[in-house]
């Protein structure tokens, strides 16, 4: 079977996207995969250092505040269906898989066009432009949150979750390890146990987390029984390490750019602080973590806030806006992470929320089509 898959743009598009292709090569070892992208884009750079073959179109996206010089854009976009025109000729996929992106819209219409039966995938609680546009298009939809038929037409719809990192479970251990030793402490010290603040930014940071927890670093610094991992993105290590360093270094805060054992840091948490982007939202279900949401202003349709009122509506998350942040976050935070009802309660209700194996489920309905 040959399967094309097409989509990326950011990091949330591009993990889905491999995770399916991984997943069809488990349950198919003989399956031929070809990605097309979007030129200058990152999935240009990470589909071939996951292993598999991509072409790059010169789509673009349009220019809403500036109409005028939307004129090369449909000039691109031409361009772009008379290639992937070319390219599915000449691959002849069973199926065409989309999971949002400049590149998807135009390969999955192409295909669909071309008379190949087409999947898409939506990552978020609001649907992206493109698979609305291709919604009629599209033989299956699957989707990581429910209420998605005001959306897509409800006979498509399959509830299968957004695939997430596959070793994130690995982390066990040195959970059970950190609840060995505070429960040691208890009982020779009689001292509080200790309480894992985790907050995550994304790799390349989030300002508004990061600005919210520099003016905090005293605060922090001088909570007893609290230690904190402060993962600051690249971007914004430099002015973060800077803060750390004139607040005396605090022993119990580290302060890192990026997280390599991403794991055990997510097993050590007690809360985690996050953006509320499709694949950490997926994460924090699987792994039962009570969170603070904070969803970033800058995303298309505001869809990290419809990503995560999904959750606080089921009581298994905290909101707290990013206009709040610098006033509300830390408060918010220290509140919680002392309330272990509130932590118990939301440990419970965000657990309810995990879709397991999303890539090899999403992979079984590509294959049926495919059949």
């Amino acid at each position: 079977m040959r399967y094309l898959i097409s989509g990326g743009g950011t990091g949330g598009h591009i993990f889905p996207a491999v995770s399916i292709a991984n997943a069809l090569k488990e349950l198919d070892p003989e399956a031929r995969i070809l990605f097309v992208g979007a030129l200058g884009r990152m999935e240009m750079e990470r589909v071939p250092q996951a292993g598999y073959e991509i072409i790059g179109l010169p789509v673009r996206g349009f220019n809403r505040a500036q109409p005028w010089k939307n004129i090369s854009v449909l000039w691109d976009l031409l361009r772009s269906l008379i290639q992937v025109r070319r390219v599915i000729k000449d691959f002849r996929p069973d199926v065409g898989v989309g999971v949002g992106g400049y590149a998807s819209g135009a390969a999955m219409w192409m295909a669909s066009k071309m008379g190949i039966p087409i999947l898409l995938q939506e990552q978020n609680g609001f649907a992206g432009m493109t698979n609305k546009l291709l919604r009629n298009k599209a033989a299956k939809i699957c989707v990581a949150y429910e209420g998605m038929e005001r959306f897509f037409p409800a006979d498509k719809i399959i509830l299968t979750g957004n695939p997430v990192r596959q070793n994130l479970l690995d982390g066990k251990k040195s959970a059970i390890t950190r609840n060995e030793v505070n429960r040691a402490l208890v009982a020779e010290n009689h001292q509080s146990p200790i309480k894992n603040l985790l907050i995550i930014g994304g790799s390349l940071g989030a300002r508004t987390i990061n600005e919210a927890l520099k003016a905090a670093l005293p605060q922090l610094a001088h909570t007893d029984g609290l230690h904190v991992v402060w993962q600051t993105g690249k971007t914004y290590y430099a002015q973060c390490k800077a803060a750390w360093e004139a607040a005396g270094s605090p022993e119990n805060i580290e302060c890192l750019d990026f997280l390599s054992d991403m794991p055990d840091r997510y097993a050590n948490a007690d809360l985690v602080i996050s953006r509320a982007g499709a694949s950490s939202i997926s994460e924090l279900c699987l792994l039962g973590k009570p969170a603070i949401l904070v969803p970033s202003p800058n995303v298309a349709e505001d869809h990290q806030t419809h990503n995560a009122m999904a959750l606080v509506n089921k009581e298994a998350a905290i909101l707290v806006r990013d206009v709040e942040a610098a006033e509300n976050l830390i408060n918010t935070a220290l509140a919680t992470i002392q309330d272990d009802a509130l932590l118990d309660r939301l440990h419970t209700n965000i657990l309810r929320l995990a879709q397991k194996d999303s890539a090899r489920r999403i992979a079984e309905e590509v294959m049926k089509l495919a059949q």
